[in-house]
């Protein structure tokens, strides 16, 4: 990767206008990787104008031309697949099992599942003597976390392609080399200069750039609520769309008829994905009130088999993303003792033995009520909180008892009760039983976890608008 310190707008690598750069730290050994430039206004408009000035081209571009090109960036992605996994090993501490199994694998699920759905969904319908025809939106500002790079960039990017937009996508400065792999391979596939931008910058500055810029015309943003919101109030003058994936306090009902200790067990794992850093992650874990005990022993021995450390070596978690998240989720460990929850495994400060880096101890509370600070906050790291109810009615009212209503899990030894209690859950995607993840069908949030969804047909829907032409036969 020969581009770091550069931006790619207009089909070339250019400098920054300004001077001011991160530095990007390794959260294994909180060394320094790299220094990453910071993008201001001036680059933003740069960026903006190159994305303007190629619209009307591609945005006319036939169906065929676009899934040739996607085709080609999705060979590309394949061909690059382990060096982009190693990438977000080195910048975000991923493990490198998980990085090539699930960090890297899910961007390829997603180029797979969008260029299906490019292949077949209707762009045009004819009703009466009226043409319904859904066309691109324009210049979209995409905005990516940290926590998943490949998942976040490929389900704006490809959808945003597939539409005919063009676009400006700026990840996070904590995890922007893998995102910038990408902006060579797109390079690479061909696109027309000014297609694809691709530039990083701290969101209070580029971030609120894009979504204030008068000729950007959508925004989607994937981070947390307060990042959510503060590019929904910058895009508000210029009332352009906003598609907002945002923060979640995710909960997993275990039913008193669900097989308990398979269930505890499959919600710790669940919880701990990618070190709790998940924006669905279960992280209620809600029991039987009568069945606490049993369920604290089995999640903190299931807590307990993981292994932590140097994600480059076999072990089951790695660090957390950086010092300032290190130290949020520190902070809600002590909440959680200090409000009187029982904690059953893991607490405050690193593991043994693991004096550097942003390592976090697998940690389980007990007897937790949703009034606390852990089941209320995204602690987003591995801190999974047990909570009882009395009965079905009151499970229910405890899940969507929160802000929050990104996702939710139901586990019963009954399918229909499970999908009567799933109905009830107030989120925008629920998993019964452990049902596998798929890119075929649509995610996104009700309440404080955002707007849109995103996935599939649904994604690509993000970006267009419908216009309707009477008169049209």
């Amino acid at each position: 990767m020969q581009n770091i310190g550069k931006f790619y707008i207009n089909g070339e690598w250019v400098r920054p206008v300004g001077s001011e750069a991160h530095a990007l730290i390794n959260p294994a050994s909180e060394a320094e990787i790299c220094k990453i430039p910071m993008g201001n206004e001036h680059d933003v408009n740069a960026a903006v104008a190159a994305a303007k000035a190629a619209f009307p081209a591609f945005s006319q571009t036939t169906r065929a031309e676009r899934i040739r090109l996607l085709r080609i960036l999705h060979a590309l992605y394949n061909e690059a697949f382990d060096e982009i996994a190693a990438l977000m090993v080195e910048e975000m501490g991923s493990t490198q099992a998980f990085s090539l199994s699930t960090q890297a694998w899910i961007g390829a699920e997603h180029f797979e599942a969008l260029i299906h759905f490019l292949e077949t969904m209707p762009f045009e319908e004819r009703r009466g003597d009226t043409l319904l025809s859904k066309e691109p939106i324009g210049v979209c500002a995409l905005i990516t976390p940290w926590n998943w790079p490949m998942n976040q960039l490929v389900l704006k990017v490809v959808p945003a392609l597939a539409a005919g937009c063009t676009m400006i996508a700026k990840p996070s400065e904590f995890s922007p080399r893998s995102s910038l792999r990408f902006a060579e391979l797109v390079h690479e596939a061909g696109f027309q200069p000014g297609v694809y931008n691709h530039l990083t910058g701290y969101g209070h500055v580029a971030g609120e750039a894009l979504a204030r810029h008068p000729d950007v015309d959508m925004v989607s943003i994937t981070g947390s609520t307060r990042a959510g919101i503060a590019v929904a109030r910058a895009a508000a003058e210029t009332v352009k769309r906003v598609s907002q994936e945002l923060g979640g306090k995710s909960p997993n009902i275990i039913l008193p008829d669900a097989d308990l200790e398979q269930a505890v067990r499959d919600g710790v794992d669940w919880c701990f994905v990618n070190v709790g850093q998940s924006c669905r992650s279960p992280s209620r874990l809600l029991v039987p009130a009568d069945r606490m005990e049993e369920a604290k022993a089995l999640a903190g021995e299931a807590a307990e088999t993981y292994t932590v450390g140097d994600p480059m070596t076999d072990v089951s978690m790695g660090p957390v993303v950086n010092e300032r998240q290190f130290n949020h989720i520190q902070s809600l460990i002590q909440a959680g003792i200090d409000e009187g929850a029982t904690l059953v495994t893991g607490g405050v400060g690193r593991p043994a033995g693991l004096n550097r880096g942003y390592y976090i101890r697998p940690t389980v509370f007990g007897d937790v009520t949703n009034d606390m600070a852990i089941a209320r906050e995204e602690i987003f790291g591995p801190v999974l909180s047990i909570i009882g109810y009395g009965d079905e009615a009151e499970a229910i009212e405890i899940a969507n008892d929160t802000v929050y209503g990104l996702a939710g899990y139901v586990q019963s030894g009954s399918l229909e009760r499970a999908r009567r209690v799933a109905q009830q859950m107030r989120a925008g995607a629920i998993w019964i039983n452990g049902a596998e993840w798929s890119a075929y069908a649509p995610f996104g949030g009700y309440k404080q976890s955002g707007n849109g969804r995103e996935q599939g047909e649904w994604g690509i829907d993000e970006y267009l608008e419908l216009k309707s032409i009477a008169g049209y036969a």
